[in-house]
């Protein structure tokens, strides 16, 4: 396992542009932008400042930055670009609260459930829009106008990529059987298509070079799926110190996360080994009628447990970190924020445990 480098100078520099892009521009509209900063975690519920805030993990543009230090540039050149996949990521997560009817995020009330559907709807377009303008500032630090067009393309892509997915997910709710080709399309698009996003984003600042932007994309990619898959396992069995939310939060929810996608498919077919398939049929009845008691739940859990799922989606999850390892072999990458990258790839794996 990779040393953990310090990434704080880096992530000074994300959240000094945040803060910069989140400017409250006007004092009549300074709870619009407190709602929007109450959300990156800056103020508290009453729209006070949090004195003791540190900044999040801010995964994203962090590997931005890194990606466009591996690709040989300048990671201050790609600040424009890691401040508007933040905020685009965001918005996302704004938007899917309120799908999702969640009430708690990272531990805090979530903004629809403070403030009402209606500005949290608008909040979350807010935020999508000032992702664009952001990104538009690439001109300002010098970075060619037909390479910020590309980059524009790339961001608006991962996000039509981001509804497609948060549509699936949504969509699963409501039938009775999911395929795990379709389950990995739905993650491709929620998950994995924003992470290779940044990645892509930062090497396209730095460098033309196709081979280091595609392998870079390549290593955002697999990461991604890798990230979604460690994060259905938090969902089932994941504690809720961690977490933010209840034990078995996602069967409570019936989302058809990768363990149940897996034992139903598996689980269901002839021939099928009894114990997978005894897990798959208390699966099916449960998610039919939903979650009705504590019972209910712990047979659910204990189901899955039984069939092998969480050792599955751990393999998997590593099968995929592997690939996205292997995608920083590639020629002509920086070595030290190359290593970084690695680093932070490894601190991911395991995230379940």
């Amino acid at each position: 396992m990779t040393d953990k480098p310090d990434y704080t100078r880096l992530l000074n520099l994300v959240e000094a542009a945040l803060r910069e892009a989140l400017a409250v521009p006007h004092p009549a509209l300074a709870r619009f932008y407190g709602m929007m900063q109450y959300h990156l975690g800056w103020l508290d519920r009453n729209l006070g400042e949090i004195v003791s805030h540190k900044g999040g993990k801010r995964l994203r543009p962090l590997l931005t930055l890194l990606a466009c230090e591996a690709a040989g540039g300048d990671a201050a050149q790609s600040l424009p670009a890691a401040v508007a996949v933040e905020l685009v990521h965001n918005f996302s997560l704004v938007h899917d609260d309120i799908e999702d009817r969640s009430e708690f995020r990272r531990h805090r009330e979530t903004v629809w459930h403070l403030w009402g559907d209606a500005h949290a709807i608008n909040v979350g377009d807010g935020l999508f829009a000032l992702a664009r303008l952001q990104l538009g500032r690439l001109l300002d630090v010098g970075v060619p106008a037909m390479r910020v067009a590309s980059i524009f393309h790339v961001l608006d892509a991962a996000c039509v990529a981001l509804t497609e997915g948060q549509f699936l997910d949504m969509q699963f709710e409501t039938v009775d059987s999911v395929s795990l080709d379709d389950y990995f399309w739905m993650i491709r698009g929620k998950t994995a298509s924003l992470i290779a996003c940044a990645c892509e984003m930062g090497a396209m600042v730095a460098s033309g070079d196709t081979g280091i932007i595609k392998a870079l994309h390549d290593f955002g990619y697999n990461l991604g799926m890798a990230f979604q898959m460690d994060d259905d396992i938090l969902g089932i069995w994941g504690r809720p110190e961690t977490t933010g939310k209840p034990a078995g939060d996602d069967v409570l929810n019936r989302k058809k996360t990768l363990p149940v996608v897996y034992v139903l498919e598996h689980g269901l077919l002839p021939g099928s080994p009894p114990h997978l398939r005894d897990a798959a049929e208390i699966v099916r009845q449960v998610y039919q009628h939903g979650v009705e008691s504590d019972e209910d739940l712990r047979r659910v859990l204990a189901a899955l447990e039984q069939s092998g799922a969480k050792d599955y989606c751990a393999q998997l999850s590593k099968e995929y970190t592997e690939q996205a390892l292997a995608a920083l072999s590639a020629p002509g990458l920086v070595p030290h924020p190359r290593q970084a990258l690695v680093a932070l790839a490894e601190s991911l794996l395991g995230r379940q445990t």
